[in-house]
């Protein structure tokens, strides 16, 4: 059985940063990215990164504050993000897919999500 778990969400004030972990099982996944989704909003590319970790992609809204990495031998991999704004709030999925692409529809498995709420 495929899973994707998601840990570190929470609520942080303006400025500050946490670490998004996705621990895989069952499998492993050329490529991994990070999602997030606001309340009445499309769900939206945060970060994609290739197996070796040498090719990453970010939005542009996240560039220079978040750093995507991956661990293949603990299957895992991490969304660190700092300077957090508010309009970081939202929902936030990894996925699991076989090759890097910003289209949603394009990653097989995804986790349950973890919320992330930034204060101001």
């Amino acid at each position: 059985q495929v899973q994707l778990v998601e840990s570190g969400g929470g609520l942080v004030q303006a400025g500050g940063s946490l670490r998004l972990s996705c621990a895989a099982s069952g499998r492993t996944f050329s490529a991994m990215g990070w999602f997030r989704q606001a309340p009445g909003k499309e769900r939206e590319l945060v970060a994609c990164i290739s197996w070796s970790g040498g090719s990453t992609f970010y939005a542009d809204s996240v560039k220079g504050r978040f750093t995507i990495s991956r661990d293949n031998a603990k299957n895992t991999v991490y969304l660190q993000m700092n300077s957090l704004k508010p309009e970081d709030t939202a929902v936030y999925y990894c996925a699991g897919g076989r090759y890097m692409t910003v289209l949603t529809g394009s990653y097989d498995y995804w986790g349950q999500g973890t919320q992330v709420t930034v204060s101001s």
